[in-house]
C-alpha cells in the first residue's frame, strides 16, 4: 500500500524535477504514493501491475530531458535488439526499462542507451537500487544507486 521508498531512494524521488518509473507498481495505491511523494511522474505500467493501474498507464512513452530524448517501457521482445529499436524509432538518446528488476545501464553503439535502473522494492541480482540522471551542457551524467547511497555504476548519455 505504499511505494516502499527507503534512504537515499526516498531523498532522491523528493528532491526529482521529475521521476521515470518503468512500471510494476502492482497497486494503484502504490503508484498514488508515488505520485504524493515525485510531484512530476512520468510511468509506464508493467505485467506485475493490475488493472486499475493499466487503466491510467500506457505501455509506452517518450518525454524530452536536459536536451534528451528519453523512450520508458517496462519491456519488449527481442531483449537488447527490440528495446533499442523502441527507442530508435522514437528518436531516443536513452530508453528506461525494467522488467528483470536488475539494475545495468548498457550502450548501444551508435543506438540509444539501454538503462535498467532497477528496483528499489523488489530487486534481483545486484540488490535494491535506483538511478538518478542530471543535465549537463553535453547530454545527461547518469548513475545507479543503492538505499545506502552508494554508487553501483555511472554512465553518460
Amino acid at each position: 500500500d505504499d511505494a516502499r521508498l527507503r534512504g537515499r531512494t526516498r531523498e532522491a524521488v523528493a528532491a526529482a524535477d521529475a521521476v521515470v518509473h518503468a512500471g510494476d507498481f502492482t497497486t494503484e495505491a502504490v503508484l498514488d504514493d508515488l505520485v504524493a511523494t515525485a510531484g512530476t511522474l512520468y510511468a509506464v505500467h508493467g505485467n506485475s501491475d493490475d488493472p486499475a493501474v493499466r487503466e491510467r498507464l500506457s505501455d509506452a512513452r517518450t518525454l524530452a530531458f536536459g536536451g534528451a530524448t528519453i523512450a520508458v517501457t517496462h519491456t519488449r521482445r527481442g531483449g537488447r535488439t527490440g528495446l533499442s529499436l523502441f527507442g530508435r524509432e522514437r528518436g531516443a538518446d536513452l530508453v528506461v526499462f525494467g522488467h528483470s528488476h536488475r539494475p545495468t545501464a548498457l550502450a548501444d553503439g551508435d543506438g540509444p542507451t539501454l538503462l535498467n535502473p532497477g528496483s528499489h522494492a523488489e530487486p534481483r541480482g545486484k540488490g535494491a537500487a535506483h538511478a538518478e540522471l542530471e543535465a549537463t551542457p553535453s547530454g545527461l551524467d547518469g548513475r545507479i544507486v543503492t538505499p545506502a547511497g552508494d554508487v553501483l555504476a555511472s554512465f553518460s548519455v
